[in-house]
């Protein structure tokens, strides 16, 4: 599902919802494809002084702030990042955290592949790197082995937003942008079409029906 451009607070309670339909299969798996307003979210291993700006400061620049339930520390989005929430039943054969955190991982290593940039993991750390510069973060909830929370990759992102926090609590790395590592922009639409491809193929569905307001996709 297509969401373009929202507040953090509406897609989260639209995954609440999904979850819990998914959870009782009156839906089939959905992925959500957004860019979300300026907003920083603390995970549940957050450390609130990971946080560098006060909520007042954080309020005049308009950037929201929201304690949530997904694994992690504090992490940004804002308009030029693409966020993927995949509303997945990882049962009966897929129930394996680590393989499915790595599922995203690759997601993101591949997007970056198709237009040139190699991406790779870094030991002990989640996400998608390009050397010691970060390029996509993770961070999921899994409730009965339903998911949901997801995955972040910079494409035009400012990047100059990440300075409000300390990125994933890690004080010694960067994050880089696609457009800061390719030279040039890369249109959002494109970007999703592509991810969309490219998520479908690393978790191993056959099809995705984007256009489809219930946003299913079968599994091979």
């Amino acid at each position: 599902m297509l969401l373009g451009r929202r507040d953090y607070g509406s897609v989260l309670r639209l995954q609440e919802e999904l979850l819990e339909a998914r959870t009782e299969g009156r839906i089939r798996d959905t992925l959500l494809l957004l860019e979300h307003e300026p907003v920083i979210t603390l995970g549940r291993a957050a450390k609130r002084e990971h946080v560098l700006s006060s909520q007042e400061q954080l309020r005049a620049q308009g950037v929201e702030l929201h304690e949530i339930v997904r694994g992690g520390d504090v992490t940004y989005h804002g308009p030029g990042q693409l966020v993927g929430y995949p509303i997945l039943d990882l049962r009966p054969d897929r129930c394996d955290v680590r393989k499915y955190v790595a599922s995203l991982e690759e997601t993101m290593i591949r997007l970056a592949g198709r237009y040139g940039v190699s991406a790779q993991r870094v030991a002990g750390l989640n996400g998608a790197w390009v050397e010691d510069r970060k390029i996509g973060a993770v961070g999921v909830r899994i409730a009965r082995w339903v998911t949901m929370h997801g995955f972040a990759f910079n494409v035009t992102t400012d990047l100059d937003a990440f300075d409000l926090i300390v990125p994933c609590g890690i004080r010694d790395k960067q994050v880089t942008s696609l457009a800061r590592e390719i030279g040039r922009e890369v249109e959002m639409a494109e970007l999703t079409a592509t991810a969309r491809d490219v998520f479908a193929q690393v978790l191993g569905y056959t099809c995705f029906d984007v256009a489809a307001t219930d946003c299913g996709a079968s599994v091979a």
